[in-house]
C-alpha cells in the first residue's frame, strides 16, 4: 500500500471513530422500554418541580415519571467502562443534577461513560416504591450491555452507581441473583443486567431495625460484583444498611470497600458539605474504580 491509500485509510478511520463518537453524545433521551413501561398506561417522563429559593446551587427534582429514558455522557477519553446512575429521590421524584449528571461529569474525567437513568417515580402507595424502578434499571442494564459497541464499551465493564433511594434499588439489583422483576418482552431482557461492579452512596433505608438486619430483598449474594460503599454517621437513614451490606459481602470474599464519614448528613451528591470532608469519597471511588479496570489497549 503506498503513502497516499496510507494517508486516505487513516483519516477514513479516524473520520468513522469521530462519527461513531458523535452518534450518541447529544444527551437525547433514550427510551428504557420499547413501548409502554410495564404496568403504565401513560408515557410521560414527568415534571419538573419549582426550585427551592434556598437552594445554592440548585437541585432539581421530577415528579410523576411513567416513561423512564436515560441520557447517555460520553468521556472525551473513554477507558471503555460505563457506569449507569440512578439519582435519589425518595421514590416520589428523581434528582436528575445533583445526583446524576454531576456525578457523570465526575465519571467522565475518569474516562467513564455514564448514563443517567430518570426512572419511574411511584404511582401507587400500594406498590413498593422500589419495584418500577428496579425494572428500570435492570432493563438499562440490559439494554446498555446489548448496545456495548454502539456506546464503545466492553460488555464486562459496565457498572452501576445508587445515590439514596436509587442506591437502595442498585442493592436489590445487585441482590436478585440475576432475576428480573417483570415479564420477559424481547431478546434484550436475555442479556445479563448483571454490573460487573457497583457503587452505593448514602443507600436508603436499607436497614431495618426491629430484626436488626438488611431489609428483605437486600441480601448480598455469592454472585454480587465487587462494590463501595459511601455513609455518614450523622444520616437519618442509618449507615447500619451499609455496613451490613460490607459485611456481607465480606462474608462472601467479595472485594469491596467502605466509608462512613463522622458528619454530612445525607443527599450530598458530589457536592461539599461545609465541616465535612464527605466530599473525598469521590478522590476513594477514583481509586477503587481505576484500579478494578484494566488500563486501555
Amino acid at each position: 500500500m503506498n503513502h497516499c491509500c496510507l494517508v486516505m485509510t487513516s483519516f477514513l478511520s479516524l473520520l468513522l471513530f469521530v462519527l461513531a463518537g458523535t452518534a450518541f453524545s447529544d444527551e437525547r433521551p433514550v427510551d428504557v422500554w420499547p413501548g409502554l413501561a410495564p404496568g403504565e398506561t401513560s408515557r410521560s417522563t414527568g415534571e419538573v418541580q419549582p426550585f427551592r429559593p434556598d437552594e445554592h446551587p440548585r437541585v432539581t427534582r421530577v415528579v410523576n415519571i411513567r416513561r423512564p429514558t436515560f441520557t447517555v455522557h460520553p468521556a472525551s477519553q473513554p477507558n471503555g467502562s460505563g457506569v449507569v446512575i440512578l439519582p435519589g429521590g425518595g421514590f416520589g421524584k428523581v434528582v436528575p443534577d445533583k445526583e446524576g449528571t454531576e456525578a457523570a461529569e465526575w465519571l467522565n474525567r475518569h474516562g467513564f461513560t455514564a448514563f443517567v437513568l430518570s426512572y419511574r417515580t411511584m404511582a401507587d402507595e400500594h406498590d413498593p416504591g422500589w419495584k418500577r424502578p428496579l425494572q428500570d434499571a435492570q432493563r438499562t442494564l440490559s439494554l446498555i450491555r446489548s448496545q456495548s459497541a454502539k456506546y464503545g464499551l466492553h460488555e464486562d465493564q459496565l457498572g452501576l452507581l445508587g445515590f439514596s433511594a436509587g442506591g437502595q434499588v442498585a442493592a436489590r439489583l445487585l441482590s436478585a441473583n440475576g432475576k428480573i422483576a417483570y415479564g420477559h418482552i424481547d431478546e434484550v431482557d436475555n442479556v445479563s443486567h448483571r454490573p460487573d461492579f457497583a457503587l452505593l452512596i448514602y443507600p436508603w433505608n436499607l436497614y431495618d431495625q426491629k430484626p436488626d438486619h438488611l431489609v428483605d430483598g437486600a441480601n448480598v449474594p455469592a454472585d454480587c460484583p465487587p462494590t463501595f460503599l459511601v455513609h455518614t454517621d450523622d444520616d437519618r437513614s442509618s449507615s447500619l444498611g451499609a455496613v451490613l451490606f460490607y459485611a456481607g459481602l465480606k462474608r462472601q470474599g467479595i472485594p469491596a470497600e467502605l466509608h462512613v464519614y463522622g458528619n454530612g448528613g445525607h443527599g450530598y451528591g458530589i457536592r461539599p458539605v461545609e465541616g465535612s470532608q464527605i466530599s473525598t469519597w469521590t478522590d476513594h471511588a477514583a481509586h477503587w474504580l481505576t484500579h478494578r479496570v484494566p488500563p486501555t489497549e
